[in-house]
C-alpha cells in the first residue's frame, strides 16, 4: 500500500530534532521510531499516532480522530487522524 509522502515529510520535519529518529515500513504504510519505539506513522493518507489510553481516549473525542484497529480489535494507545484532522 501506498502512502502520502506529503504528510510523511511534515512529520520527517516535526519529529527532525528526536533523538534516535528512523523510518520502518509497517502496517502497508511507514512508522517512525523513535529509541526503538514507534512514535507515529502515516497509513494511506491518514496519520497513526501513539498516545497512550488515556491520550487515545482524549484524541477520540475530536473530529476526524478514529481508533486504530487493524485485526478488529483497536489497539487503546492509538489512533488515527482522518486527512482533515
Amino acid at each position: 500500500m501506498a502512502f502520502d509522502e506529503d504528510l510523511a515529510e511534515r512529520v520527517r520535519v516535526a519529529l527532525a530534532d528526536a533523538d534516535d529518529l528512523y523510518e520502518r515500513k509497517m502496517f502497508g504504510g511507514i512508522a517512525f521510531m523513535v529509541s526503538g519505539h514507534m512514535a507515529c506513522g502515516v497509513v494511506g493518507d491518514e496519520l497513526m499516532v501513539r498516545l497512550g489510553p488515556e491520550g487515545a481516549t482524549a484524541a477520540l473525542e475530536r473530529p476526524h480522530v478514529r481508533p486504530m484497529d487493524f485485526t478488529g480489535r483497536p489497539m487503546r494507545s492509538m489512533a488515527f487522524v482522518a486527512p482533515e484532522g
